[in-house]
């Protein structure tokens, strides 16, 4: 089985699931190659595990360099004798169809019926990791996107069932659940340490302890953790609104953000602006660390598929809050997290309070969190559930190769 991994901009969870497919795939001696942004083969090391070539494919459209794109895919496509192509993201996918069907014609025109069989159109495979993020003009765009991606792709994976129902009512023709798991981190990697009194800044990275004195927060205050991309999408300025409703908390709590994003800037003002201090650390590679000692993680996303972060704080056996809103509800089930409405700082805030002041709440919390991380697929289960897709559409793209064989033949002329 020869794949090729088309992909996007990606910042975090999808990047990191397509290096984990392809290090997967080559653990099983099936062949890869990954066609991405040349910036994330520098932040996911594709190259390591694969065949990593450079196809610049933005966030956004981009008429000039998006045709450039299709006419590159088709040529890689065409000339890498690949079974499956399976595209990440909305944008990836429908180019990658555009130039599948920009193929099609050259390879089913070829005269031979032993050309039709060697060399059939490869099967497209597209995994849909986001929900549309506005609407207006945007929104309608990623409208026209779900219909070039439901009439091109063999195969839709989605990764919440909300996206399942978007694919199926824009027509594609097989929409299934996408398997997207975390990396599972072993215990004797994740130091035991308290959450530290100050966080320093990326590019330190570090997670030892700093003296109290060297920050205004008390070293015992109960730290609420939250992790991810500093976008719009991830809802960081709802959490910053609900901080300010837990001023009168003693010992007030730390507020600590990991993360980078377009936002920063945004977000920071809003801090200020409301008087709530928010600890904005950078990048983290000590993630583990931090949520095995945080009091509450909170995941305020206004929409989340299967966040790798929710996974990891299950794992982690810390005290959930999130928003009830795309695949959270399915991870979490209604015991393992307070789930509470996306955009209600209110909402949020009562929730980290309940939890903060009900020890035995948050002890229930954390043995559902662990109980409900034993039920998570791991990395091998998403590997073997993605070769078995490959394996159904190359099946049914055979079967069409030779039924088109046998009509090509017996047409008059």
């Amino acid at each position: 089985m020869k794949v090729a991994f088309v992909l996007g901009t990606s910042g975090g969870g999808t990047g990191a699931h397509v290096a984990m497919l392809a290090a997967g795939l080559a653990a099983r001696a099936e062949p890869a190659a990954v066609f991405g942004p040349a910036r994330t083969d520098r932040d996911f090391r594709f190259s390591d595990t694969a065949t990593f070539v450079p196809a610049e494919i933005a966030d956004r459209p981009r008429p000039a360099q998006d045709l450039r794109t299709v006419i590159r895919l088709r040529r890689l496509l065409s000339a890498g004798g690949f079974d499956v192509v399976h595209a990440h993201g909305m944008r990836a996918g429908a180019l990658a169809a555009i130039a599948l069907r920009a193929q099609m014609p050259r390879t089913r025109l070829l005269s031979t019926r032993a050309h039709l069989l060697r060399a059939p159109r490869p099967a497209l495979v597209v995994t849909v990791h986001n929900a549309p993020v506005a609407g207006g003009a945007v929104g309608g765009i990623y409208r026209a996107l779900e219909l070039v991606v439901a009439r091109g792709a063999d195969s839709v994976l989605c990764v919440s069932a909300d996206l399942e129902a978007r694919m199926r009512a824009a027509g594609a023709r097989r929409v299934g659940a996408a398997v997207v798991p975390a990396a599972v981190v072993p215990a004797a990697v994740v130091p035991a340490v308290v959450v530290p009194a100050s966080v320093v800044p990326a590019p330190a990275l570090v997670a030892e302890p700093v003296p109290a004195a060297a920050t205004d927060s008390p070293a015992r205050a109960p730290v609420v953790l939250a992790v991810g991309r500093l976008a719009t999408q991830k809802g960081f300025g709802t959490l910053i609104a609900a901080a300010a409703h837990w001023s009168d908390i003693e010992p007030r709590p730390r507020l600590m953000i990991v993360g980078e994003g377009p936002l920063e800037a945004d977000l920071k003002a809003q801090a200020a602006a409301l008087g709530v201090a928010v600890e904005f650390t950078g990048r983290r590679t000590d993630v583990p660390a931090l949520l095995a000692a945080a009091a509450v993680f909170a995941l305020p996303s206004n929409w989340e598929g299967q966040a790798l972060i929710l996974q990891e704080a299950l794992r982690a056996g810390v005290p959930i809050v999130a928003t009830r809103t795309g695949g959270n509800p399915a991870l979490t089930g209604e015991d393992a997290a307070l789930l509470v409405p996306s955009g209600d700082p209110v909402r949020l805030a009562e929730a980290v309070r309940a939890v903060l002041g009900d020890p035995a709440l948050a002890g229930r919390l954390r043995k559902a969190a662990l109980d409900r991380a034993r039920s998570l697929p791991d990395e091998a289960a998403a590997v073997s559930a993605a070769l078995s897709e490959y394996r159904h559409v190359t099946g049914r793209q055979l079967r069409c190769a030779c039924s088109y064989r046998w009509t090509w033949k017996a047409s008059p002329g």
